[in-house]
């Protein structure tokens, strides 16, 4: 991929940058050809990468926020839903590490 776009992307880039529009018609035109009929637009694509690649998979927000070239992370916090698998795996892995702490009499 390198290769192919060396040289092409101005001010020094190494890859070409698109428009949002630009982006939103190659998804409409992407998503005609695989039968989805649901509206894909380039933001939603930001949503899924913050919420269901990086957090779900223990990526700390503070640097998917860096990853989306975020200057706020409460920025970030509008991408990055917190869904209920991620409430569970980290109520999971808190239980494990005080587990060995914390000891329960009755």
């Amino acid at each position: 991929i390198i290769e192919k776009y060396r040289g092409m992307a101005p001010e020094g880039k190494l890859l070409p940058m698109y428009s949002n529009s630009t982006l939103n018609a190659y998804l409409k035109r992407i998503a005609k050809i695989c039968g989805i009929e649901r509206k894909l637009v380039y933001h939603c694509g930001r949503h899924t990468y913050a919420t269901e690649i990086t957090l779900a998979h223990g990526v700390p927000l503070e640097t998917v926020s860096r990853m989306l070239g975020h200057n706020r992370i409460t920025t970030t916090q509008i991408y990055a839903k917190v869904t209920d698998d991620k409430i569970g795996t980290d109520t999971q892995n808190l239980d494990s590490r005080i587990a060995s702490r914390f000891t329960v009499a009755i």
